[in-house]
């Protein structure tokens, strides 16, 4: 793995480190400082730790200059347009894509595991109808543990593999109760008749009296969702996940610490700004003055679900989901939302054509075309950063397995600048 080194040089005290250069599968070779704190005294600084590796991993790789996303090797591409949710759930959890039998067994054994514990149901009854969703989710999600803690040694790969099972099971329903409480509905039970997002859907959207309609460009809209949002490498989310299972916590309450790292609006709340763009908006007439404060340096308007931290070309993702996006628009033509579509198409249009946007890589990403999919299927706006969660458990369970199986695991512990007060003694309160 090691190719070079690198040699770093202390200029007070003439101490040199040689730092071994380490090779990836692909991207940007890494530096090994690790032995800078014992060599030389001193620690990296690196807010934020952009420039930082924080573990190694076989799972996902992204290359921002290229618009490449892989699982497990596998170009998202090819599976968004081949496979299905559960089959990149295995892939994710297996490293391998399923044959037949396994995925037959593997697909059996979500279903054996998708009810939720009548306690668990109950425990909603706790929340304000009005709370919001993610923290509901943050709630149920941990609570988890509390029904299942005789399978929660996680030593034993039988059990991280059931947590596993149960987590990616269990979350559709936890989601779509967590609706359907809001709404004052009442809880439908997973169904063996469906398919994984079928069942998803049927348990968001079904009442007693009225024909549900499962149109398959919804279900594969849905589907292409979850695919697109299962992994996305070490972000915010999945650094916490592996964060909170460094220190052996059980993998319900990592899952539930990634949910709520996932509902700052700097992370998963992107696709929910779009359509509050969009409604700012408001009308089709509106965008070129829209386009213009965003252009206006002296102007703080944003465009939202344009540009992306890590693509700098385009999101990869982008282009899948717009296809199946406006395939959804054209089959459901919804009257309410037309005026939303409409201003985003207008958008979308200016933003390829437009040589500010082009200049600046401000291309759509795929909250812009996640966010008015959600939209057309009928899910609140404020559910939005919910659908990512149960996209994302797969690959936040998939990490913490892969975390748990090293044989040198050791807690997180990042280090700091401090920069507060040097050393003084206390000063008793009457003398102060």
């Amino acid at each position: 793995m090691m190719s070079r080194t690198v040699t770093i040089t202390d200029n007070a005290t003439g101490k040199t480190l040689e730092c071994p250069v380490l090779e990836g599968t692909h991207g940007q070779p890494v530096i090994d400082s690790r032995a800078l704190s014992t060599e030389l005294g001193m620690f990296n600084y690196d807010p934020a730790y952009v420039t930082t590796a924080s573990c190694t991993s076989k799972i996902t790789f992204i290359d921002g200059e290229k618009g490449i996303l892989l699982y497990r090797g596998y170009p998202i591409e090819q599976l968004a347009e081949n496979s299905s949710y559960i089959e990149v759930c295995y892939l994710l959890l297996n490293g391998e894509l399923p044959t037949p039998e396994q995925f037959t067994t593997f697909q059996k054994s979500l279903c054996n595991v998708s009810l939720l514990h009548e306690g668990l149901v109950n425990f909603y009854n706790g929340f304000r109808r009005d709370s919001h969703p993610m923290g509901m989710m943050v709630g149920v999600v941990g609570a988890l543990s509390s029904y299942y803690h005789k399978e929660l040694d996680i030593e034993d790969p039988a059990h991280r593999d059931l947590c596993a099972l149960r987590l990616i099971g269990k979350i559709p329903a936890i989601a779509a109760r967590t609706l359907r409480y809001k709404m004052g509905r009442y809880y439908v039970h997973p169904s063996y008749k469906y398919s994984y997002v079928e069942n998803f859907y049927h348990m968001l959207f079904h009442l007693p009296n009225r024909k549900l309609n499962m149109s398959p460009v919804a279900i594969k809209a849905l589907e292409i969702m979850l695919i697109l949002h299962a992994d996305h490498e070490q972000n915010a989310s999945t650094s916490t996940v592996r964060l909170a299972g460094s220190s052996q916590a059980n993998p319900y309450a990592c899952v539930a610490a990634g949910i709520a790292t996932l509902w700052g609006p700097a992370h998963g709340g992107a696709n929910e700004a779009v359509i509050k763009m969009l409604y700012e908006i408001g009308d089709v007439k509106n965008v070129p003055g829209y386009i213009e404060k965003v252009k206006d340096k002296n102007n703080h308007t944003r465009l939202m679900g344009f540009g992306h931290r890590v693509y700098k070309n385009f999101d990869p993702r982008a282009t899948i989901i717009r296809n199946i996006c406006h395939q959804l628009l054209q089959e459901l033509d919804n009257p309410e939302l037309k005026p939303i579509f409409e201003i985003a198409m207008e958008l979308e249009r200016i933003a390829l054509e437009d040589e500010y946007f082009i200049e600046r890589k401000l291309y759509p990403n795929v909250d812009f075309y996640s966010g008015i999919i959600l939209s057309s299927l009928g899910i609140p706006t404020e559910m939005f950063t919910v659908l990512f969660a149960v996209a994302r458990t797969a690959g936040w369970i998939a990490q913490w397995k892969e975390m748990m199986e090293e044989p040198n695991m050791r807690i997180g512990r990042p280090r700091q600048l401090y920069t507060g007060a040097a050393q003084r003694d206390y000063v008793a309160m009457d003398q102060r």
